[in-house]
């Protein structure tokens, strides 16, 4: 088993109330759960994600942490927050890669599959 090794789940939806499509912003949600699968305690340190629109036009963030907070996870244990994104369609993707650290001290970075962020189609 790799000692630092993770799991990373996310779910995204649409936020109509936050969103203003006749001035191209649409508003998404996404909860990202991170479960520590290694062996060793790991702390994530940093994130940056890529923000792709439906004009292929890619937003780069990054920051410390995740949601004002840098977590510990031991071994079996998990960590769940909300977070949004807003684009200028009313379609795209993210991926990105979480910045973490052992308690030994050793860096590595886990990736962030990518996941879709789409307006669900309504009918007229």
């Amino acid at each position: 088993m790799n000692p630092h090794e993770i799991s990373i789940t996310v779910k995204a939806q649409y936020l109509p109330e936050q969103s203003d499509p006749d001035n191209r912003q649409f508003a998404f949600a996404y909860t990202v759960t991170i479960r520590n699968t290694g062996t060793a305690s790991i702390q994530l340190i940093a994130r940056h994600w890529f923000i792709t629109d439906g004009d292929n036009e890619v937003q780069e963030v990054r920051g410390l942490g995740v949601v004002g907070q840098q977590p510990l996870l031991r071994t079996g244990e998990q960590f769940e927050y909300t977070s949004w994104a807003t684009l200028p369609t009313p379609a795209g993707t993210m991926r990105g890669e979480y910045f973490c650290v052992t308690e030994e001290a050793q860096f590595f970075q886990a990736p962030i599959p990518e996941f879709a962020l789409v307006m669900p189609r309504t009918l007229h």
